[in-house]
Formats: structure tokens, sequence, C-alpha cells
């Protein structure tokens, strides 16, 4: 039956091989075995649950957590000719009973499901009249309380054996350290699953990190690069993505809102514009992104620091889903650190869950601290090993320079001791400094020994020695004493000099490395003779993409047109050797486009 798969693959997706680990997945979902398949984002993972059912001839359940995931998945399926469906409940009921009489009459090879809908007893009574033949469960990591974005509608989801037994079943996910991938299958009561865990490596994406200074000037400088370009910036707040978009709107950029403070109408016509227009840059909070399918998102900017290394690796992993060129770019600073940090202590989860996540969060910490090759811890986290520097990231590019801060540590852990351990950051600094101001005079801080023993250096730099120091778990920020640093045992060493302490010097200034020479593998190069071409093809994809109502890579996708410049097919049977032209696009597109290959348009 792979065989079967093969040809379908080909003559539906228009791709000619299965890439890493889909093949063995589908294999799998045809011999009625479960499975866990772990790929990186925009690595094929859909198509390990959409071929199954088009090979054997029944219906693929797919568990989906975002309606305008659904909608765009049935969109694409319906343009490559598979009839393909969801329920949801934006639709009519007129709508729903349209889709269950398809399903109930064999017509669907793929219906979309919300989770808090699936095991509704209606919808269960739908589904038992149909042929279903395969249950893929995606976004899986949202059923493990370990995950990085656990749902409680997804812990039902185990319920799924009981009322379709003997149906194989599938979860999907891009990101789950070793303890999650457990949970998932457990959780999910799957029957002793065989493991797909793909390489996490994404080499097309380059990642960056600086310190925060003035973080919205930071943002614009970084910004210049990709004007005309898709991208996302995630804030933290409501109010920061708000204000972000209004700034990126007034100095030219093509900026939107999107955060669960919208009303509804709002947020998905913003989302349905990100999605069919070039050039627009999302700004938003994470409610924006999970299922985002936008292959041709050139950037992805955080102007605050995630919560884990889990949730970072999913938000970077939207950009560059087309394999080609992209950047991953953070800003951080000590407030992050603190934040989060209280945060957690404060959650009212248990004290088991609050100790996997504050190492998750030290985890994340010391990766944006590092001072060596970024991509090889972030693989290692996921378990996976690499011996060489990837050449592809800000400390591969620029590596950062280091000084020896053992004096500048003992002067700033002596000025915690001397005020009592009882003020927060801002003031400490501050008495360092030498700065004369009411609190000062308050607490007669300026007749301390090291009042002013750190004038010699700025604001940012002590911020800087302040922020690794509680990364490395050398100071804390006491949330019960409203973030009066406090500090560890590790600072004794320190103090008494028995260990010297060579910390990063922040780069405050968002300088971009330049990036390597060598291209991308995934990339198609197109010579200059070929960019009219390649425009007058983006131009014939959006206006067929518009009459269609869909997003634009709907139709091709940006390699296929810059194959179709580069190579030049100049027969209908010739455009089937392109990469991503299957033949329902051919029949439904391929027209236009030849006609435009040939001068005739």
């Amino acid at each position: 039956m792979l065989k079967r798969a093969l040809a379908v693959l080909k003559d539906t997706y228009g791709y000619s091989a299965f890439r890493g680990h889909q093949g063995d997945a589908i294999a799998c979902a045809l011999n009625g075995i479960d499975c866990v398949v772990l790929m990186p984002t925009g690595g094929g993972k859909s198509l390990c649950y959409q071929i199954p059912p088009l090979v054997t001839g029944g219906c693929a359940l797919v568990v989906s957590p975002l309606i305008a995931l659904m909608q765009d998945q049935v969109a694409a399926l319906e343009r490559l000719g598979v009839a393909a469906a969801c329920l949801n409940s934006s639709m009519s009921s007129a709508e729903q009973a349209a889709v269950t009489r398809r399903l109930r009459e064999g017509e669907l090879r793929l219906l979309y499901v919300a989770p808090e809908r699936v095991l509704q007893p209606r919808t269960v009574e739908a589904l038992s009249t149909a042929s279903i033949s395969l249950i893929a469960i995606d976004e899986a990591h949202c059923v493990s309380q370990w995950g990085h974005d656990f749902r409680q509608d997804y812990l039902e989801l185990g319920a799924l054996a009981e009322h379709f037994p003997g149906v194989p079943r599938m979860a999907l996910t891009a990101t789950a350290d070793e303890r999650t991938r457990t949970d998932i299958a457990a959780r999910l009561a799957l029957d002793a699953p065989h493991w797909f865990v793909g390489g996490f490596d994404r080499p097309n994406i380059r990642y960056t990190v600086r310190a925060r200074g003035n973080a919205r000037t930071q943002l614009e400088s970084f910004l210049a690069q990709f004007r005309g370009q898709a991208g996302i910036v995630y804030c933290m707040t409501r109010r920061k993505v708000e204000e972000t978009a209004e700034a990126l709107c007034a100095a030219g950029f093509n900026a939107l809102p999107y955060h669960a403070g919208l009303d509804a109408r709002t947020r998905a016509d913003n989302q349905t514009r990100f999605l069919r227009e070039d050039g627009l840059i999302m700004v938003a909070t994470i409610a924006f992104g999970m299922g985002i399918d936008k292959p041709d998102v050139r950037f992805v900017a955080h102007l605050d620091l995630p919560k884990s290394v889990e949730s970072y690796y999913q938000e970077t992993g939207r950009a560059g889903r087309d394999g080609e060129a992209a950047e991953a770019w953070m800003v951080y600073g000590l407030q992050d650190v603190v934040r989060l940090r209280q945060m957690v202590d404060e959650s009212p989860s248990s004290e088991e869950h609050k100790r996997v996540e504050r190492h998750k969060l030290d985890a994340l910490l010391g990766w944006c601290e590092a001072t060596t090759c970024r991509r090889l811890p972030l693989l290692e986290y996921f378990g996976e090993s690499h011996s060489e520097p990837c050449g592809n990231c800000d400390n591969c590019l620029e590596p950062p320079a280091t000084f020896d801060a053992t004096e500048d540590a003992q002067k700033l852990l002596s000025c915690v001791y001397r005020t009592g351990q009882r003020f927060g950051a801002a003031h400490v600094i501050d008495v360092l400094r030498g700065v004369d101001n009411d609190k000062m005079r308050q607490y007669q801080h300026s007749a301390l020994s090291t009042f002013g023993i750190g004038s010699a250096h700025s604001v940012l730099h002590w911020r800087s020695v302040l922020r690794q120091l509680m990364v490395r778990g050398v100071l804390v920020a006491d949330v019960e004493r409203f973030g009066a640093l406090r500090l560890e045992a590790d600072a004794r060493a320190l103090l008494r000099g028995e260990t010297r302490l060579f910390l990063r010097e922040d780069i405050a200034v968002a300088k971009m490395p330049k990036r390597k020479s060598t291209a991308v593998a995934s990339d198609v190069p197109l010579a200059r003779e070929d960019e009219a071409l390649w425009d007058a093809l983006r131009a014939c994809r959006k206006r067929l993409a518009d009459a269609d109502g869909v997003p634009p890579y709907v139709v091709f996708h940006d390699r296929t047109l810059k194959e179709m410049a580069t190579r030049r097919p100049s027969t209908l049977a010739a455009m089937l050797n392109i990469t991503g032209v299957g033949q329902a696009k051919l029949e439904r597109y391929g027209a236009e486009f030849l006609a435009l290959l040939n001068g005739e348009l």
C-alpha cells in the first residue's frame, strides 16, 4: 500500500518522495498501528494523516484546536481535489447538517473537528455511522500538563479508543521534550505506539538574541531589512501589542494587532489579511500562531521572553516554513527574568509542576546567555546531538566578547548585602552609581561603603551584570518582598574571591550580523533575468487566489513559482514535473500559468 501512497503523493500533491519519517508514519496508519509523530514546523506532518484515507478510501478524523487552521486546511485540500470538511461552532446548522450528510454517505476523506466538540454525543453518533479509518490528534502536546500549551479539552481524547476500537490513532506535534512525549502516549491511551521523532533542526532559521535597550528602536532597526515581507512580532501583553502595532504603522510598516481582547470579528479579519496579503506584520500575543500555515513568514521577533524553550521553538518555527532563509530575533532583559520567575512562583500549580516550570525557564535563560553556538544547545534540549557549530546564529557569526566580571559582581553583591537585601534592582544600582535622591537620603544609603563604587559604569552595564547573576542563580528577586534582591548560596564564593566570573558583553544596538554567503540548501536560486517572470507569476497567483477566496500559498508556494520561473515548462505535461504541481492543481490553474510562461498573457 505504500507504493499506492507514493502515487497519491505525486498525483495529488506534486511531490516525488516522502521526507523524513512521513512514509513510516503513513505505513503505520495503513497497517492499523498507533503512532506518535514529532516533526518540526514545516516538516510535513499533515501529509502523514492526509494520505492514508486517500489510499484506503475511508475518512480520517482530525482533531485540531483552531477553527482558522481547520478552514485553511480544508481550503487547501479542496484545491487538491480532496473531499474535506470541518465541523465547528462558526458554521450554521444547515452547514453542519450538510457536512454530516456527506460524512454518512462516505463522500469525505478528511473531517476536522475541535477537541471540545469531538466527544459530544451528537458528534460521536454521526462519526459512528461513517467509515473512520484513522484518528489524528494534531498539536498533541496540548494533552500534557508538562507541555507548553496544555488544554483541558485534550484530556478527554483518550476516550476515542473506546468509541472507535480498532481504528489507528496518530498523535502529532512539533515540540515535546521526553517527559511530554511519554505523557502524550499515556493520556491518549495509545496502544503500543510506534515513535517517529524527526530532526528538530531548522537550518534556514538564524537565531539572534540581544539585550533589551530601547526595544522599539531595536525592533525597527531589525525590521528595516524586511520591508514588504511577512512576519510576526510577539509581545507579552495586549497593551504592548497595540502600542507596538501603532508605532510600526507610524514608522511606515504595514502592521496589525492580534490578541484575545479584540472582538472575534476583528481577530478573524486580521488573521485573514495576514494569510492572504503580502508584506503584513502581525503583532500578537501567543494567542496567535498555532497551526498557521503561511509558508513565507520571513521573521519571528520577540519583544518579551517566552516561558520555556518549547514555547520559543514553537513560536520561532512559524518562520521559514517554505525552507528559505528566515530570522528568529529576540530582545530580553532583567524585567523578563523577574516577571517570569514571579509568574511561576505565584501560580496555583503543585510544587512539582512549579519545579518543572522553573527548570524550563532556567534552561531558556541559560540559552539566552550562551556565548557559543545557539543551535547546538537548542537541539540538545530536545535530545538531538550535533557536533559542529551551525554558522547561522548571532554567536557563530559574531562571537560575543566576554570580560572578567568578578570585581563588578563582588561590588553588586556587597551592595545588595549592605542595603539589607530589602530593595529591588533600581535602588541597588542607584546606590552603586552614587545617585543622590530622596530615597537615598531617606534610608541614609549615601553613607554606605558601597555608595558610588560603581559610578564608572552605566545603568545598562549594571543591569546586564545583575541579569546574568540572576540567570546563574547567584541572586534572586524575592516575590513575597516585592522583588527585593536576595543573595543565594553561590554568592558566598564570589564575595570571598574563591572563584572568578566571566560574563558576556551585551550588544545593546540591534546590529544584524551579516548572513553567511552560502545559500540555504533548500533555497531555489532565482537569476536576475527570471525576476520579471517571477513577479508576473506571483501577480497571477494573487489574482487566482483572490478569485477563489484563499491565501496565495494555497494556489502554489513560492518555491513552486520560483521553479516555474527557472525551468519555464512549455506544456502541461512538463508542468507536472514542477515540485508542488499535482493533477488537481494542474487542471485548476495550469492553463493560466502556462499561458504566462509561454508569453501568451
